[in-house]
């Protein structure tokens, strides 16, 4: 009986402070540290250096986040990657797997991990987009034939470590990924927040510092540039996993492919020439981005002109004001309820109206392609001219920085 009731204790004390008899604190702590590791591991091996090959990774690292992603998520590399291209190849379409434009911001946010494993299913899906990812032993025969018993390891040594506690550790661990890529990165980052750039989809930075979500908050900058191992771009920008992948390669455990391209400034030209538009083009992300900054430079004169006046109130200021929300961006970026208005405030300004249209001319030095490299030199030219001749010194000053421009 003494044996009995001391078993019993000892099976009641385990329960209640597994074998490490943790505090509250060191069990939150160990939560924060197990799921920052599931974050990096996503990012920078099944994201950056799987699905875009921004990035080489050492046997070392590879092989310790292929094992740390099977306990921790039971997600399977072919299926995430093929998935994630996918994504880019068919954004913001009713073929992308998980867009709130499609599929409306509530479903993605509530069932991103059910559209996830409904994909994963898709065969076609899987056999186009996953050329590249391992396809050795051990991916064959443990980490995509046992995907589950990754995630129920990890709840065993939950348990052994913290006793019931373990368990709540463990669900955290398990929703994670769920909430954090599934949910937040596939939905709000193509739905709510800033951007950088004008990249052709939805695209959104939810915040310029990825601490959370290990940069992944900068989910613009990467569409715009996919194939960069560095998501954050702007001074102010902060890119946690970029700080690891750093470390990695200072080690010799990694070696980066690509960064965002830099708009480099030298002498001005006397005139544009290959070299000038070879590095406009490179950069027109970046070249957009300044002149949309020339947009709402014009738009802030215009209603500081107006305000002068005395024409507080007016439709023509609200209109102002509300074009300097909307004006730098794309037209089908605009919301519908919007486009009128902008309209409306170009119609009155024929400044504004220049700088739009001398914008869609600028654009299509890359977007035609059916014109050859000499004429799209003498165009860039001929361009420059006509800005510097404009009488509107942002634009005279845009194209000096365009002959100036290297790349």
């Amino acid at each position: 009986m003494d044996t009995v009731t001391t078993l019993w204790d000892a099976l009641i004390n385990w329960l209640a402070h597994g074998l490490t008899d943790a505090s509250w604190w060191q069990i939150v702590l160990y939560t924060l540290v197990t799921t920052h590791i599931t974050i990096a591991g996503v990012t920078i091996f099944l994201h950056r250096a799987q699905a875009h090959r921004a990035l080489d990774l050492h046997a070392l690292p590879s092989h310790f986040f292929r094992l740390w992603l099977w306990l921790g998520t039971g997600m399977v590399t072919r299926e995430w990657v093929a998935i994630h291209r996918k994504h880019h190849a068919k954004c913001e379409t009713e073929e992308d797997p998980h867009s709130p434009v499609t599929r409306g911001i509530g479903k993605v946010l509530r069932e991103g991990a059910e559209l996830y494993r409904a994909e994963a299913k898709n065969a076609e899906t899987i056999a186009k987009y996953s050329h590249g990812v391992p396809d050795d032993w051990i991916e064959r025969h443990l980490y995509s034939r046992y995907s589950w018993q990754g995630v129920g390891i990890m709840l065993l040594i939950n348990v052994a470590l913290f006793g019931a506690a373990g368990l709540t550790v463990w669900a955290v661990q398990m929703a994670w990924i769920p909430v954090t890529a599934a949910g937040i990165i596939n939905g709000l980052g193509h739905w709510w927040g800033y951007r950088n750039f004008e990249a052709p989809d939805a695209s959104t930075n939810i915040s310029p510092w990825g601490l959370i979500i290990g940069g992944e908050e900068l989910h613009n900058n990467h569409h715009t540039y996919p194939t960069s191992a560095k998501f954050s771009v702007k001074p102010y920008e902060f890119d946690l996993c970029w700080g690891y992948i750093r470390g990695l390669e200072m080690l010799g455990l990694a070696k980066v492919r690509k960064t965002p391209p830099m708009l480099r400034l030298g002498s001005v030209k006397p005139v544009a020439d290959d070299k000038t538009l070879e590095a406009v083009i490179a950069n027109r992300y970046e070249v957009m981005a300044k002149y949309a900054r020339n947009l709402r430079a014009a738009c802030r004169a215009e209603i500081a002109h107006l305000k002068a006046e005395g024409a507080a109130g007016s439709a023509k200021l609200a209109n102002l004001q509300l074009a300097k929300r909307w004006l730098h961006r794309d037209e089908d970026k605009i919301p519908a309820a919007a486009r009128a208005h902008v309209a409306a405030a170009v119609e009155h300004s024929p400044r504004l109206a220049t700088l739009l249209a001398m914008r869609e001319e600028l654009r299509q030095l890359w977007t035609r392609t059916n014109v050859s490299a000499e004429q799209l030199v003498i165009d860039l030219q001929g361009w420059c001219k006509r800005a510097e001749e404009s009488g509107i010194a942002a634009l005279q000053d845009f194209a000096l920085k365009l002959r100036a421009a290297r790349a």
